[in-house]
């Protein structure tokens, strides 16, 4: 094993990342050692206070299209005047990839540590379960999508009444060419402090 903050590739991966596309991903996903590689990573992630503020909820094989039921039956219930084919992009939308991860954020009120802090910290287990499936060369996106919100899917889910969804990681190999799009100058972004 290196030793931490090993610094022999990783500038060269931040400065290319990218995610691919859930609608352009296939078979294969990630093997069970690297889908314990990248959890593994991303519960390195800083958590204030060692509260570990989220869990992870695994959907592959079948489970996926049961859950697509689920998720039909939800849009068919917000949304009576849909058709077929809406109803049945909805049930699809987990069978876009192998394998789909659901971070859940269970941030709670706490004496010494802000909610908002367990939050980000979410936030951080899923850019950082990105940073380690593009390592090992695996296509991955983080959505959300209306199902991350909607309080009678969390209770399909299994969500308790303070669980939020703060992504679903798509995971498996991308079947369209993964391009980059434009980004932001950060300088034009940055500020310094005390200076007009």
């Amino acid at each position: 094993m290196t030793g931490l903050n090993d610094t022999s590739s990783i500038r060269a991966l931040l400065g290319s990342r990218r995610s691919a596309s859930p609608k352009a991903m296939g078979d294969p996903g990630p093997t069970p050692a690297q889908l314990t590689e990248i959890l593994n990573a991303a519960v390195r992630v800083p958590d204030h206070g060692k509260l570990t503020p989220w869990r992870f909820i695994l959907f592959e094989g079948e489970a996926r299209a049961k859950f697509g039921d689920a998720v039909k039956a939800r849009w068919r219930e917000l949304h009576p005047e849909h058709g077929e084919e809406s109803l049945g992009f909805q049930r699809g939308m987990f069978l876009r990839a192998p394998v789909v991860i659901a971070v859940v954020s269970t941030a709670t009120a706490h004496p010494k540590i802000p909610q908002w802090e367990q939050t980000l910290s979410a936030g951080a287990v899923c850019q950082t379960m990105l940073i380690a499936a593009a390592a090992l060369g695996i296509g991955c996106a983080w959505n959300t999508d209306w199902i991350a919100y909607d309080l009678n899917v969390a209770k399909v889910m299994g969500l308790a009444g303070h669980e939020k969804v703060a992504g679903f990681i798509y995971l498996g190999t991308s079947t369209a060419p993964v391009e980059d799009r434009p980004r932001p100058d950060p300088s034009s972004l940055l500020t310094r402090w005390g200076q007009a």
